[in-house]
């Protein structure tokens, strides 16, 4: 998982802090929704894995699907 901290961002790639209110799983959750659809990705597969575990599994997978647009910190 690349979940860095603020110091290592890489300030060309849009970032989340996990730490802030975009680090609720409601706002990651319809931040990958967006970009599911922008990307042409499978949002249902997507949200069905993103959902069947906890909050440190919500972040992997949301790294996994957006880690090349988006970096996350905290």
């Amino acid at each position: 998982m690349a979940i860095k901290s603020k110091a290592q961002l890489n300030r060309g790639k849009r970032y989340i802090d996990l730490t802030g209110p975009q680090g609720n799983a409601f706002f990651l959750l319809g931040t990958a929704k967006k970009w599911s659809d922008a990307l042409d990705k499978n949002w249902s597969a997507i949200e069905k894995e993103m959902t069947s575990g906890d909050y440190e599994n919500l972040i992997k997978v949301f790294d996994r699907e957006f880690g090349s647009i988006c970096d996350l910190y905290r």
